[in-house]
């Protein structure tokens, strides 16, 4: 089966021009949110302040009922519809649905790539990020962790090991638009991540794929291994799931859960050499071999050995990311999702 898609990606990479170059026709697009959950605080003093330069005083009382949890989801809907279902890019941590949209050079993303080949997609901020909102620290989540500039270099697999960042040295062959403002553009769209809201995470997407249906569900980093728990709880809300370097895994307990949801695991380069990265990959594929004893189907895919070279962790992101979407679409179409 992987070979076909190998061959079929070749074909629809002679293809890719000609649909990059056509007018993209949308019939539809919007968005909602879902999930969420309804928390009461108590106790806090009012606040008092003058919100704008030249506005009046105002009072708030903090004291009361707040919605929390929620999901912000954006979807897109092209013409024609080739796509046998509806397609979601799930972001990784300290990240939000941006990871999909423009690159930090300014080329189209993954948005854009499968909506040029027929797919609804749906683009979501996780909750706690972008659109989605977050809630009150301490008092209803904990703690925050936000990234300093010098750590996705370092550890996304783009400079070459522990002050590369100082340096600006990468990776030989490295893909990343690693130039200094594409760099920074890149660090503007980084937010804060929450180190307690996994559960409010899995029922929102879990709410998502309730309202929308059966789904592909292609996931990033931290967004991987969220799929893979969300899949083990409604296996039957998924038509595909792709995973592009998950940080983590499912329940091993519950492999079995997973064996009719047909799975590609990938990663990029660099990643045997990577102390951690290497260990991430070796507990998902030991996961994966769980998967498959109980009768599931797990592609791994390796992209050096498919000769495409140079991906950092943030392989959407990468200059040859459109060479990566093709082998991702390829599995696909020979899954018989694309028609």
């Amino acid at each position: 089966m992987w070979h076909r898609a190998s061959m079929l990606a070749v074909v629809l990479g002679l293809l890719a021009g000609a649909a990059q170059a056509q007018p993209l026709a949308i019939e539809r697009f919007g968005s909602f949110h879902v999930g969420g959950r309804l928390v009461e605080v108590t106790g806090k003093p009012v606040i008092e302040y003058t919100p704008t330069v030249g506005g009046a005083p105002l009072r708030i009382d903090p004291n009361g009922t707040y919605m929390v949890g929620q999901m912000y989801a954006q979807f897109m809907v092209p013409a024609p519809l080739r796509g046998t279902a509806p397609l979601m890019l799930w972001h990784g941590a300290y990240l939000t649905g941006v990871t999909y949209e423009t690159t930090p050079d300014g080329r189209d993303g993954w948005q854009h790539f499968f909506l040029r080949r027929g797919w609804a997609t749906y683009v979501t901020d996780a909750v706690e990020r972008g659109r989605s909102g977050a809630a009150m620290s301490p008092e209803i989540y904990g703690r925050s962790i936000h990234l300093p500039t010098v750590n996705p270099w370092e550890r996304f697999r783009i400079g070459d090991g522990a002050g590369s960042f100082a340096r600006g040295t990468v990776l030989q062959g490295n893909q990343f638009p690693a130039e200094r403002e594409q760099y920074l553009s890149f660090m503007r769209q980084v937010v804060a991540r929450y180190l307690d809201t996994d559960a409010d995470v899995i029922a929102a997407y879990v709410a998502l794929l309730e309202r929308v249906g059966p789904s592909v569900v292609v996931a990033h980093s931290q967004g991987g291994a969220f799929a893979w728990q969300v899949a083990q709880r409604r296996p039957d809300l998924f038509r595909a799931l792709v995973l592009v370097e998950p940080a983590g895994t499912g329940v091993a307990a519950d492999a079995a859960k997973l064996k009719d949801v047909p799975t590609m695991l990938m990663y990029g380069d660099y990643v045997d050499a990577d102390p951690r990265w290497s260990v991430i990959r070796r507990n998902a594929r030991t996961f994966a071999d769980a998967v498959r004893a109980a009768g599931g189907t797990v592609d791994d895919v390796d992209l050096p050995t498919q000769g495409i070279r140079g991906n950092s962790h943030m392989i959407m992101m990468d200059r040859n990311s459109d060479a990566v979407a093709e082998v991702i679409q390829a599995w696909l179409a020979a899954r018989g999702l694309w028609r």
